[in-house]
């Protein structure tokens, strides 16, 4: 087994990217069996495919039967892969990840798939979400702090001492045995030397799908990691399923007593790509539906409909369809600075916005616009392209946003934060309004962001836009949990609820007002 560093670029500086007020995902997760097939390559594709879910770290662990190899490294998975580093994995078999931390710092050791080998067993495991009872499960197990990292790790670690107690157990009958003590979000793909794996959680709260080669079988995050290795889709895993696929196909089982579907509703909104397929919709319908719910809602008289790209322009379009105000485009994108960029002082950080987007001042010019988004998270990006768009000569702005005001932090696999940094959870919509420069501003409607989706009574996960969790949360629930802190927490600190305002997150002119 080989378990090192891949040759790569140093990670970026996120502070500048221009997408910051947007959430962020936890990973992206593949797997392929094709015997008499080297897959490497195809869990590339597939990665690629999904690495809008997780830019910090890539890997990919694959196995010729006889042992796993397994490759990781921080960066994206074109710098973490090539046609050298891919032709040294042979295997018919294999996982990937590619890795946004939400549980475990943004590290190497944090970077998936983790591997253990125990005797004559070996595995490897890629997660998409996060686990909620990290710590708890830590401390019943004996963990010392810094034994393990994540919370994926501590799910390789407790699987490893279920190998350790009966080396008669393979890895199904370890996981039966493993998962049913798991809380939380996690979709999970695991290998062996032999079979490989797909598990999601009791709630569903992140997508899962199975599809078909000519001869073999995947596992992916999204259908379009599918598509790019030729693969048809087949079904979404079930919650609370897991699929074992070995030479005789897949064949699926129900490890967990009950299920209650939650799949996260931002997966529609934002995280998902526009091509994939949630509970049997489309997600650019559905996004396109969003759009034409905003027109009818909170309709406004204006000269051009324009969506913020990428992840406005569905949205956009349905409003404009809806409404009959002409669509076109305000803002360019520079697609070529990939999703992020470094900024090595405060004064490049604050042009971030312009590396990303620029305003097309032909279409702008004396114009009335109304303006889709699909969120707001943190407002700082938001109120820089208003600024861009008055500059460029627009008299009014009326901003429409697809989703409800984000007003809770996820503890399900967005990186989002505590109250404190979120804007919605501080101010009210006027108060936005103000803040970003805006003549209005109108958010979707739950019922009718849900109506969208095509799968109102499906289940979905809203706590981020209610603060009502399907899962209790621990107070004191933080993303390096695992971690030994340089200096101890005050007692303040240590026992404060992560579900408290922290108004210093704010931008700094919000800071006092949130405060009273």
């Amino acid at each position: 087994m080989i378990d090192q560093p891949a040759e790569s670029l140093p990670p970026e500086d996120l502070s500048g990217d221009a997408e910051g007020d947007k959430p962020r995902e936890a990973c992206g997760v593949f797997g392929v069996y094709a015997p008499n097939t080297h897959v490497a390559h195809q869990a590339y594709l597939g990665l690629y495919a999904l690495q809008h879910r997780g830019q910090e770290s890539a890997g990919i662990a694959v196995s010729d039967g006889e042992s796993i190899t397994c490759v990781k490294d921080m960066g994206l998975v074109s710098a973490v892969f090539d046609d050298r580093t891919l032709a040294a994995l042979p295997g018919n078999l294999a996982i990937g990840q590619c890795r946004y931390s939400t549980t475990g710092s943004s590290t190497w050791r944090n970077a998936q798939p983790v591997y253990r080998g125990v005797g004559e067993v070996e595995f490897a495991l890629g997660h998409n979400g996060n686990l909620v009872n990290t710590e708890q499960l830590a401390l019943d197990r004996g963990m010392l702090p810094g034994t393990v990292a994540s919370d994926t790790d501590l799910v390789a670690e407790m699987l490893e001492m279920e190998f350790v107690n009966d080396s008669e157990l393979d890895l199904e009958t370890a996981l039966t045995k493993v998962l049913p003590e798991l809380k939380g979000a996690f979709s999970l793909v695991l290998l062996d030397r032999e079979q490989v794996i797909g598990v999601r959680d009791p709630n569903g709260f992140r997508p899962l799908c199975l599809g078909k080669l000519d001869a073999g079988w995947v596992l992916a995050s999204e259908t379009p990691a599918l598509d790019v290795v030729g693969a048809s889709f087949i079904r979404e895993l079930d919650p609370g399923e897991m699929v074992i696929i070995d030479e005789n196909g897949p064949r699926s089982s129900r490890p967990f007593d009950e299920v209650d579907p939650k799949l996260c509703l931002f997966e529609f909104v934002y995280f998902a790509r526009p091509d994939s397929v949630l509970y049997g919709q489309s997600v650019h319908r559905a996004r396109v539906r969003m759009g034409e719910e905003l027109a009818e809602q909170a309709p406004a008289e204006a000269d051009l409909v324009m969506g913020v790209p990428e992840s406005g322009i569905p949205a956009a379009e349905g409003y404009a369809r809806a409404s009959g105000i002409p669509f076109g485009q305000g803002l360019v994108k520079n697609r070529y600075i990939g999703r992020t960029f470094i900024a090595p002082s405060q004064e490049l950080r604050s042009l971030g916005v312009r590396m990303k987007l620029n305003p097309l001042r032909d279409n702008i010019e004396g114009k009335r616009l109304i303006v889709v988004d699909d969120s707001i998270v943190r407002g700082t990006t938001t109120k820089a392209m208003i600024a861009m768009l008055r500059s460029a000569g627009a008299v009014e702005v009326h901003m429409r946003i697809s989703s409800p005001p984000y007003r809770w932090p996820c503890f399900y696999g967005m990186d989002t934060g505590t109250r404190g940094e979120l804007l919605a959870a501080n101010l009210t919509v006027e108060e936005i309004r103000e803040y970003l420069g805006v003549d209005t501003l109108s958010y979707l409607a739950l019922d009718r962001l849900k109506d969208a989706t095509g799968a109102t009574n499906a289940g979905f996960c809203d706590a981020c836009l209610t603060g009502e969790y399907p899962i209790e949360i621990p107070v004191d629930l933080s993303k390096k949990v695992l971690e030994i802190e340089s200096e101890p927490e005050s007692a303040e600190v240590a026992t404060a609820s992560l579900l408290d305002s922290e108004a210093s997150m704010l931008p700094a002119d919000l800071a006092k007002r949130a405060a009273k």
